[in-house]
């Protein structure tokens, strides 16, 4: 009997999993739950008030469909998996995002699930606007741009824009980062609900935003016409554009809408104008039509009216919610300020403490150079001041050995006047000397003259003689009887006779003793002037060769003296004396010569 019961016994409880836009849950749901229990515990969960917009939808074979509230869990057509998957999703979407969306996670709920829809290309968005939303959404995730903690490639694990734009430009990921991030950049101090509305305010003015498409045909040939239904009403669209809609019927002007199986009836409020009638593939898809079109009239019909006490308390709260925060924000952000301030205060006084650092140690460094070099300076002001009693000494000495060169040239100028004077006086000597052997050949030519005028009168006396002797020899023979003489006459003529003999044999030795006397005191008188005067030539030229030679020394020694004195040294500079002694060498030749 046990057995039998514990077969029969069913379990009281299912697994569900309900998976939102950024978590997952799951719960153990009774059996007699309705849609509405499972609903409310998932909103009670998440802190959802705004119920109005949600729901939970599941897939049913090639299509999806909502929880129904009113009717148990298990007795709709939910998967019969264990846990049974819903998804908690925005099933109608507000007119005007900023008046209807009260909550912050609601807010936040519808921003991820338009995100997603856009990013799956669900949703048509334009490249500029996909970047712009791009730049909402990294504000909403990473807050205020920081360039020292946001470097390049921190979006590259971050999916922001469709596939389609990324394929439609040839860009590569880091340019497209550097495009949202110029954007990004600019919404500096926008807090993250903020951002997110932001993003949420573009989108709504998407053509694709909030609505839910279905294929349909005017006949039960065709399905060449698209069913969109969104907050505004229901539009008809060609399969081949989604954005723009061929026919629309808002919901002011839609008197009734009902459904017959497959075909689906449209009556406007205007009883003039025709009813528009199409058909849908499948009873489920009617059926989910209907539900969303009465939801979304309702949804209509509730913004017309007075807010309820529970909309008016949940907006003033949350009006509160953002003073408050919005308080805290400016508080945040003014304790934010003050520690950015205090940072850069702090970066500032570091900053400066690490230059005066610096500086004191660059002036530490600087006296350390500074003392090294005074010393040195003092090294080598010391060595200078060596240098320059050195040089003192030796300009002293120069100016001592120039004043001795000094003295040196005056006595050798002088002595060089006197050589000059000597030679003047030798020059005259030697003229002299010339005048003399020319005044003495002209009285050897004299004295020959006169010894030929001689030796002729001696031969014309001679001859005379011979001829007074011939003339009286005769004369002496006739008259050989003569009387005797007196003594008298004897006695002279025998001195006639004497003299005679006298002047023939000494006349000519004596003229040739004379002749050779005269010629031997001329020689000896001329060999003895010529040499002394040879004599002193030589001397001359020897004191004019070594006055040259001291002259030369002492114009080199003065020259490297003045190049010492100077702090260099010059080669001696070698001036010749050839033109100065040109007429002194004439001379010198000249008495060589002589």
């Amino acid at each position: 009997m046990s057995i039998l019961g514990l077969k029969k016994k069913q379990p009281k409880t299912f697994k569900v999993k309900v998976v939102t836009m950024d978590a997952e849950m799951e719960f153990s749901c009774e059996v007699k739950w309705k849609g509405k229990d499972l609903f409310d515990l998932v909103c009670r969960t998440v802190g959802l008030r705004e119920t109005w917009f949600f729901g939970l939808r599941y897939t049913v074979k090639d299509t999806y469909a909502w929880l129904k509230q009113e009717k148990q869990v298990l007795d709709q057509e939910v998967p019969k998996d264990s846990p049974i998957t819903f998804n908690f999703l925005a099933k109608f979407f507000p007119e005007k995002v900023e008046e209807e969306l009260v909550q912050e996670i609601t807010q936040h709920l519808f921003f991820l699930q338009v995100k997603k829809q856009i990013l799956d290309e669900e949703i048509f968005c334009s490249p500029e606007a996909s970047v712009l939303l791009a730049s909402y959404a990294v504000q909403a995730k990473y807050g205020d741009y920081d360039p020292n903690f946001h470097k390049p490639g921190f979006l590259a694990q971050d999916e922001l824009l469709p596939k389609r734009v990324l394929m439609q430009y040839q860009m590569t990921a880091d340019m497209w980062e550097e495009k949202i991030t110029a954007w990004y950049a600019e919404h500096r101090g926008i807090a993250r609900d903020e951002a997110e509305m932001e993003y949420l305010k573009i989108a709504q003015d998407l053509e694709m935003y909030g609505v839910s498409y279905f294929a349909i045909t005017q006949n039960k040939r065709d399905t060449d016409l698209l069913l969109g239904v969104d907050a505004q009403g229901l539009h008809i669209y060609s399969p081949s554009s989604k954005l723009n809609p061929n026919k629309s019927f808002p919901w002011s002007g839609i008197r009734n809408i009902s459904y017959s199986e497959k075909e689906f009836t449209i009556k406007p409020l205007d009883k003039k104008k025709d009813v528009f009638k199409f058909y849908s593939s499948q009873l489920r898809v009617n059926k989910l039509i209907l539900q969303l079109c009465i939801g979304n009239h309702d949804l209509f019909m509730r913004r017309r009216k007075v807010d309820s006490i529970e909309v008016q308390q949940m907006k003033a709260q949350a009006k509160e919610e953002k003073a408050r925060k919005k308080m805290e924000r400016q508080i945040l952000a003014r304790e934010k300020q003050m520690r950015e301030e205090a940072e850069r205060a702090k970066e500032e006084m570091e900053r400066r403490v690490f230059q005066l650092q610096d500086e004191a140690r660059l002036a530490n460094e600087a006296l350390l150079r500074s003392e090294e070099t005074a010393d040195l300076l003092a090294e080598k002001a010391q060595i200078a001041e060596e240098e320059a009693k050195l040089l003192a000494h030796k300009a002293a000495e120069a100016e001592q050995e120039r004043q001795r060169l000094e003295v040196t040239a005056m006595k050798t100028k002088e002595e060089k006047r006197l050589m000059e004077q000597k030679m003047r006086e030798a020059e005259q000597l030697a003229v002299k000397l010339v005048e003399q052997s020319e005044r003495r050949l002209k009285e050897a030519d004299h004295l020959k003259q006169d010894l030929t005028e001689a030796k002729d009168a001696e031969r014309r006396a001679k001859q005379k003689l011979l001829e007074i002797t011939k003339t009286t020899y005769p004369l002496i023979a006739a008259y050989s009887t003569p009387p005797a003489p007196p003594e008298a006459a004897n006695f002279g003529y025998e001195s006639t006779s004497t003299c005679l003999d006298f002047k023939d044999s000494d006349m000519k030795r004596l003229s040739m003793e004379i002749e050779r006397e005269r010629y031997y005191l001329y020689r000896l008188e001329y060999m003895e002037k010529s040499k002394h005067l040879q004599d002193q030539l030589k001397e001359l030229k020897s004191e004019v060769e070594s006055l040259k030679l001291e002259e030369q020394q002492q114009q080199a020694g003065l020259y490297s003296l003045r190049s010492e004195a100077r702090g260099y040294v010059q080669e001696p500079v070698y001036i010749p004396h050839s033109n100065r002694n040109s007429a002194y060498m004439s001379q010198m030749a000249f008495f060589e010569e002589v």
